[in-house]
């Protein structure tokens, strides 16, 4: 069995999603693995890495509305509020998604459905430097 990884960089310029995919299917394709699986994984613990709808940006619209209700901003509950009204509701949406991801691998590409996109979700309102690693494993 072989396997590869590499890490990359992704600049976010606030809350919202960014589309990984590309990314990720150029470490598949760097990897040289034909049939096994990848794993995706994000550093951060106020951002998540989600697999939805690529074609339609409503989908992601809507996914943000149903977690500002789900961790809304400015809750008073919340005691970890150091850096801002959307610090403990960051952390709480990432715990909600999930840091990381698995991914088949077949004929050498990510095996996703046809409208399906792997993206990275910023939970802040300010941009930052996430760190997102990808190791492929298999033959």
């Amino acid at each position: 069995m072989a396997v590869s990884q590499e890490t990359f960089t992704l600049v976010t310029e606030g809350r919202g999603t960014y589309e990984i995919t590309g990314r990720i299917g150029e470490a598949v394709r760097g990897s040289g693995i034909v049939t096994g699986t990848c794993h995706v994984f994000q550093h951060h613990t106020s951002a998540s890495l989600v697999v939805t709808e690529n074609a339609d940006p409503d989908v992601r619209r809507d996914l943000e509305t149903i977690l500002a209700r789900l961790a809304p901003d400015g809750d008073p509950a919340y005691v970890h509020d150091l850096e801002g009204a959307d610090d403990m509701a960051a952390h709480a949406r990432s715990i909600l998604t999930h840091n990381d991801l698995t991914v088949p691998v077949s004929g050498g590409r990510p095996r996703l459905g046809t409208w399906q996109g792997v993206f990275l979700w910023e939970h802040r309102y300010s941009g930052f430097r996430r760190q997102v690693t990808v190791t492929v494993q298999g033959e």
